[in-house]
């Protein structure tokens, strides 16, 4: 797989750029010297036809005359704004009048340039543009998966070999080879492939995809994108997670539950830096750095059949291996600490030495994550003015009571109830936002607040 180096725009640096000018001399000249920097460009003669163009291929940037036969410049822009991820349009005008700039800025135009103009300034203003499409997508892609992004993507350790980890990871980073990270659920395979991303310093974003979470048949779509009318809901093109990722990273969490057909479609890919979206025919390039995950011994599923060897190899160029936290017993205080004062700030209270005693002896079958649920509920469950975590606080398996019930055996449906309830109070009864600090979808939850018997107090938001 080919892709972009630090501040490229595509696999070998293009930008997808379409020129719709019919003089056709000048449209030569332009193509020509956009091509001669490096770029994809296709030329079309009209408006029509670019407007078809956009629609059968993808572009970044647009370059339109205003005076076309049959629909001119300022009809094209209209239209092709209306797409779904339009390219960013230049309009070039013959007149330079002001009129024509104001209408082509007022229809959604990056910018126009009047006859005649030097190459070098096409050069300028079509990367701008690009920078602004990339930027638009970016946004996009964020604002929908907001909710996904760890707000502490900082990894924590004083552990030695986690040391390694990182040392390894600062060597890499910056080039294209692909990262597959394996470890236990919870060991924080996500927060390493953030941390890849930042360190390489990618123009484009991290775009995450989880196998885990839909039908093969929708990550396929979700991976690959579609066309419009590949099936009876595709009422317009859709940019899969790789196109998204166009000059980023993509992360796939969890590549060893993918299907056959979806394991053999991603190496397809990867064998030749291309694929179709879902119903097309136009070739979308990648231009990703590759990061992916796996709970699972991938050898042992390749010696089974239930993965593919060849994309093994594709994706697994560096593997990472991340400890289990009760191998990171050093770290447990250190990581323990840092979610106190994230969750309560400077008024989190502190662990003591049988509490810490505790939690290192403790198993820890769910990892980073377990931990940080448990520092969650103590906060949450906390009596005012509380100052210290003691052992009997801790709500673990092996602890002898919670917070809330100190001196008495408390089972792990009492501890949930007390959480769900704490979190309601917190939140007003807002089950949306109750839901969202649970980790819990808000069917869950409403099915839980059936189950415990819970009643909504007056006043109480319980909007989902």
């Amino acid at each position: 797989m080919t892709e972009a180096t630090n501040g490229n725009a595509s696999p070998t640096g293009r930008i997808r750029i379409l020129v719709a000018e019919d003089d056709e001399n000048l449209a030569q000249i332009v193509c020509a010297f956009l091509r001669t920097r490096g770029h994809h460009v296709v030329c079309v003669g009209d408006g029509r036809a670019a407007v078809q163009a956009v629609r059968d291929e993808a572009f970044d940037v647009a370059l339109i005359d205003i005076v076309m036969p049959d629909m001119d410049g300022l009809e094209t822009l209209k239209t092709i704004r209306a797409e779904s991820d339009a390219p960013q349009v230049i309009i070039i005008t013959g007149n330079g009048t002001v009129e024509t700039a104001i209408n082509a800025m007022k229809l959604g135009a990056y910018d126009y340039m009047a006859k005649p103009y030097r190459m070098a300034e096409i050069e300028v203003l079509v990367r701008r543009a690009w920078e602004k499409h990339q930027l638009a997508r970016e946004n996009r892609y964020l604002q929908g998966r907001l909710s996904r992004v760890d707000s502490t993507p900082e990894v924590i350790t004083q552990y030695a070999p986690m040391h390694a980890v990182l040392a390894l990871l600062e060597r890499i980073a910056a080039t294209d080879s692909p990262v597959l990270i394996t470890g236990e659920s919870g060991t924080g395979k996500t927060l390493l492939a953030r941390a890849i991303h930042r360190l390489s310093g990618r123009v484009g974003p991290i775009v995450e995809a989880d196998s885990r979470v839909s039908a093969e048949m929708m990550l396929d779509v979700e991976l690959f994108g579609h066309e419009r009318g590949a099936f009876n809901s595709a009422v317009a093109r859709r940019a899969g997670l790789i196109e998204l990722a166009s000059n980023g990273t993509l992360f796939i969490d969890e590549i060893g539950v993918l299907g056959s057909k979806l394991q053999s479609k991603l190496a397809r890919a990867l064998e030749h830096g291309s694929y179709f979206r879902v119903g097309g025919t136009q070739k979308v390039e990648i231009a990703v750095r590759l990061v992916t995950s796996s709970q699972h011994d991938l050898d042992e599923a390749v010696a089974e059949g239930r993965f593919r060897f060849d994309l093994l190899c594709r994706v697994s160029t560096v593997t990472v291996s991340l400890p289990p936290l009760r191998e990171r017993v050093v770290d447990i205080p250190l990581l323990a600490h840092h979610f106190l004062r994230h969750m309560a700030g400077a008024s989190a209270p502190v662990l003591t030495p049988d509490a810490i005693a505790l939690m290192q002896d403790y198993a820890w079958p769910g990892n980073i994550r377990e931990l940080r649920n448990v520092m969650e509920r103590v906060v949450l469950l906390a009596r005012g003015g509380e100052r210290e975590i003691r052992a009997q606080h801790l709500p673990l398996a092996n602890a002898p009571a919670s917070w809330a019930t100190v001196g008495s055996t408390t089972t792990l449906a009492e501890l949930e109830r007390q959480h769900i309830d704490a979190v309601l109070m917190q939140t007003n009864w807002h089950q949306g936002n109750a839901a969202k600090i649970l980790g819990i979808s808000s069917k869950t939850l409403y099915r839980k607040i059936r189950e415990y018997g819970f009643q909504r107090p007056r006043g109480g938001a319980g909007s989902i």
